[in-house]
């Protein structure tokens, strides 16, 4: 007998009991985005919780931006009050000299430092003009291998400065990392039952990278591309009527995920980066920064326009998601069905980043890929837009009633 069921399988009250254990305090290996660097360059220390503690971000004169603890080890000061001298972080409570790399380098008012002077010094780098910080519980430095990707767009000019939007969530970022295999959530969440259901549906893990390519297709559009592998060209070079999206987690926290849209005669190129650090372990900063290419045939007041509209409707896709956590329960043992996305392996795959390096199985970094079928889901995701929207119009809403993709009128 299945140990979830309760009553036994052949009583009438069987049911699925949820199970869920609170989140371990363990925050896993990887690293994380704190935003914008220059959020961090205004000549000013910068307080925030992530990880169960309080750090502070500072620019030395170098320019280099550094990150330690938060409280002074001499007698708590908060760092974050303090005033920043050279390359160090001067304590507000009695003046002790911290650097970037967690040594006090000066007490005034001694002789010498005490050579017991040191704080946690977190490694930092900058990527994508965004501030990065390593977290691993065992303190070793990241492997070489695990880099944060540079994106061009980033510096070529051919696209908009990033938009950036935050919300601190207060639940665990199990329920954000879910959202990579939960297939149909894109219909009934950001769809809202009304617009179409992916496409074509994939998800690959292997090593530290997990990768969700997706796809909506117009009705009698026909991809020509390769639907099951990475896209390297531009909108523009897609079948009219396809989007394409392809998110990709470098480790447990950082996405980096390119769009590109060949709907409605107007060809839109976008990159989304979806990152958050953990305050607590049922506490978490989501971070959505959004880049649109330029559209060369429009000035650069236009340009701006359409890129604000475009973020503002790809953020507000975020929120939708946010609205779902904050009722939703934690669940460890999900009742899947052979139609949903595959929610055990991407959390099996995640596990690597919050176990000690020589306890990694493996079953969590070996190659897995799932493709989806969903010719059933769409041919039942297509009455039920043609139900909700006849619905909507006969309480006296203006629509039309018609399947359409979600991204049909960027």
């Amino acid at each position: 007998m299945d140990g979830n069921i309760e009553g036994g399988p052949s009583t009438a009250n069987s049911y699925w009991k949820i199970e869920a254990k609170p989140p371990t305090g363990r925050y896993a290996r990887g690293w994380y985005c704190l935003g914008a660097s220059d959020l961090y360059k205004d000549g000013k220390p910068h307080t925030l919780t992530a990880f169960g503690t309080k750090l502070v971000v500072f620019q030395g004169e170098s320019g280099k931006i550094n990150v330690i603890n938060g409280y002074c080890p001499h007698m708590g000061g908060d760092l974050g009050e303090g005033e920043i001298k050279g390359e160090t972080i001067a304590c507000p409570f009695h003046d002790w000299r911290w650097a970037g790399d967690g040594r006090c380098t000066l007490i005034p008012y001694a002789r010498y430092v005490p050579p017991k002077a040191r704080t946690k010094a977190w490694i930092t780098h900058e990527e994508n003009k965004q501030l990065f910080v390593w977290n691993d519980p065992e303190d070793n430095p990241p492997p070489p291998e695990v880099v944060v990707p540079r994106h061009e767009g980033c510096f070529d000019g051919k696209w908009s400065e990033t938009s950036w939007a935050t919300w601190v969530i207060d639940t665990n970022v199990r329920e954000l990392i879910d959202n990579m295999s939960d297939l149909a959530h894109f219909f009934y969440v950001h769809g809202g039952g009304r617009f179409q259901g992916p496409s074509y549906f994939k998800n690959i893990f292997e090593g530290h990278i997990g990768y969700q390519y997706m796809e909506y297709h117009a009705a009698g559009s026909t991809p020509t591309h390769d639907s099951g592998a990475a896209f390297h060209g531009a909108s523009q070079d897609l079948a009219p009527g396809v989007f394409r999206s392809e998110g990709v987690y470098y480790g447990p926290a950082y996405m980096i995920n390119p769009q590109w849209s060949n709907m409605g005669g107007a060809p839109t190129d976008i990159v989304l980066f979806n990152c958050h650090y953990p305050i607590t372990p049922d506490t978490f900063m989501l971070q959505v920064g959004i880049m649109v290419k330029h559209d060369p045939k429009l000035t650069d007041e236009q340009n701006l326009v359409r890129s604000k509209a475009i973020s503002e409707m790809q953020q507000g896709a975020f929120y939708q998601d946010v609205h779902i956590w904050k009722t939703k329960t934690r669940v460890d043992n999900p009742l899947l069905c052979h139609a949903d996305g595959p929610m055990m392996p991407l959390r099996h795959w995640h596990d690597q980043f919050y176990c000690d390096v020589a306890d990694i199985v493996p079953s969590m970094t070996r190659r897995f890929e799932f493709t989806a079928n969903l010719d059933h889901a769409n041919s039942v995701w297509d009455e039920q837009i043609i139900e909700n929207l006849t619905r909507d119009k006969a309480a006296g809403l203006d629509v039309d009633i018609a399947v359409k993709a979600p991204f049909a009128n960027w």
